[in-house]
């Protein structure tokens, strides 16, 4: 069992993208703590992601952002030794399928739980609420969902 945790891609969400309305108080609570997480992150914490999640990312951070910004983080998250990138393959992706239907979550969080299992990992840093569909998963920061 592995003592490092998953990191989804809500959590950079959540810590980079500037609102483009007023938030919640919860809502800013949970934009606090993804920065704090991604703080953590950048000062050495070991955490798993995958390629796939990596892509959301980027995607995401092109068209809010810029193709820059996208690109200078990418590149920053594939050259920190801490961030162990797990490699999403197609095989994985027709895996993922029947979990996604088992569990009812997107495809992408089905990949993030399928690749967590092949490495023995118990937790999760996400603000997304569909991991509790799974049960035997730990979600950091647990208090913040509902």
């Amino acid at each position: 069992m592995s003592s490092i945790a998953f990191l989804d891609s809500s959590v950079f969400l959540h810590a980079y993208l500037t609102p483009r309305r007023s938030l919640t108080k919860k809502e800013t609570k949970m934009k606090e703590i993804a920065k704090a997480i991604i703080k953590e992150v950048e000062e050495g914490l070991p955490v798993a992601t995958s390629t796939v999640h990596i892509c959301e990312i980027a995607n995401i951070i092109e068209s809010r952002v810029s193709l820059t910004a996208a690109l200078g983080l990418v590149s920053t998250l594939f050259s920190r030794e801490n961030i162990d990138v797990l490699v999403v393959t197609s095989e994985d992706y027709k895996r993922a399928i029947l979990i996604a239907r088992r569990y009812q979550v997107s495809l992408n969080d089905a990949v993030a739980y399928l690749k967590m299992k092949e490495e023995g990992i118990t937790k999760i840093y996400t603000f997304d609420n569909h991991f509790k569909n799974f049960g035997d998963i730990v979600i950091l920061p647990g208090e913040i969902l509902p």
